[in-house]
């Protein structure tokens, strides 16, 4: 990428940290966003694209058609919603909904792709089109599929799509992917275990006690991952919550436990494996403590799988803005999630990570209540984007 083309993409910072702290100023979560999608679509409009709100209830697509000869279309996505988490940064753009906070960089993703909006509309020197992809909902509340299943692709064709999220670990301007699984899947499960309960000083022996079970239950889980799954695949399986009894009547055991966690995979045949296991465990056990067992197991974000020809592209796309050095090409597989994961599903592309640590430092990590996206880190995230276009599309060049 020339120096003049890097030039103009950072002269757009000043316009897009206040745009990037105001989303931050007003958090929505998933399938909550409704002044961050307006605010969105209206800023695209403002510039001149083509935007159609309500994609999956609250996403927003823009569409933008080179100035040169070119059929293909490629999409690049960014996500929009927040977190329920108190900001304690203190910052005067600190969130200003109690209990929520872009905990995430959302609001720096969208900032980014509409940093590329801004670029690419000045400049269309490129053939083919772009779909500008503003996501709700990725965590945990299925946006991305609430937007596939309202026709995303169909409507907006695409033949490659392209994701970025920021990573407080990594120096600021430095990339990292990996070709095939990169993320995992996230699922969730959830069992209510149901015995008799009791008098737990008088007649503990007349009475079925969960509690126990759930004891049993818990240390039964850990040889899912090690002795049903092969050393050589990846899996977690983890306890996050047990509820029963009461803390004002610890005479009284409880004749009802509920107890739930997360499971965590690359591999279809590893994630069938853990959800059959806690089913047979839970219900095992409770059998031969004469209870019973409901299993609960709700498939989350599938794995993110990166397509072998769009990773290249990207790795060269990000080797173009910050150079060779800067880019890591065979990152470790990460066990935290995307839903992302079902666009790649639906379409060849490829996921990316770039650093926002400033000066090489790490600022406060991602989901924590002090976390805050880099504005420095803008220019690169917008630049990357120009990048993929050019890669895929042509030469952007600058007027």
């Amino acid at each position: 990428m020339d120096h003049t083309t890097l030039a103009r993409i950072k002269a757009l910072q000043p316009e897009l940290v206040p745009i990037r702290r105001d989303i931050h100023a007003h958090p929505e979560l998933g399938m909550e966003e409704v002044r961050t999608s307006a605010l969105v679509a209206k800023t695209l409009r403002d510039w001149g694209l083509e935007v159609t709100e309500g994609v999956g209830q609250y996403g927003v697509v823009a569409t933008l058609n080179g100035r040169l000869p070119g059929q293909r279309a490629i999409g690049l996505r960014a996500d929009m919603d927040a977190l329920a988490i108190p900001e304690a940064t203190g910052l005067p753009h600190a969130s200003t909904t109690p209990g929520k906070m872009h905990a995430c960089g959302h609001d720096g993703h969208t900032a980014m792709l509409l940093g590329a909006a801004r670029y690419l509309s000045q400049n269309p020197d490129f053939g083919g089109t772009v779909q500008f992809i503003f996501q709700p909902a990725e965590e945990g509340r299925g946006g991305a599929k609430a937007m596939l299943v309202d026709g995303l692709f169909e409507r907006f064709p695409v033949d490659a799509v392209y994701g970025l999220h920021n990573t407080p670990e990594l120096p600021l301007g430095q990339f990292s992917t990996r070709t095939g699984p990169a993320l995992a899947a996230s699922d969730r499960w959830v069992v209510n275990f149901r015995g008799t309960g009791g008098h737990g000083g008088a007649a503990a022996h007349l009475s079925t006690d969960v509690t126990v079970l759930q004891a049993q239950f818990i240390l039964a889980l850990q040889t899912i991952v090690s002795r049903n799954i092969a050393a050589v695949d990846t899996a977690v399986v983890s306890v996050g919550a047990v509820h029963g009894g009461s803390m004002e009547a610890l005479n009284v055991m409880p004749a009802e436990l509920v107890i739930g966690g997360t499971a965590r995979s690359y591999t279809p045949a590893v994630r069938d494996m853990i959800e059959r296991r806690i089913g047979e465990l839970a219900s095992g056990l409770a059998a031969s403590f004469s209870c019973s067992a409901e299993v609960t197991y709700r498939r989350g974000a599938s794995p993110l799988v990166n397509h072998v020809e769009q990773t290249a592209i990207g790795v060269a796309a990000a080797a173009r803005v910050v150079g060779e050095p800067m880019v890591e090409r065979n990152a470790p597989m990460v066990l935290g999630a995307e839903d992302f994961s079902a666009m790649l599903e639906a379409r060849p592309g490829a996921f990316m990570f770039m650093g926002q640590g400033a000066g090489g430092a790490t600022s406060a990590g991602l989901h924590t209540p002090h976390y805050d996206f880099n504005d420095d880190a803008i220019p690169y995230g917008i630049g990357y984007w120009v990048s993929l276009v050019e890669q895929e599309l042509g030469s952007v060049g600058g007027r």
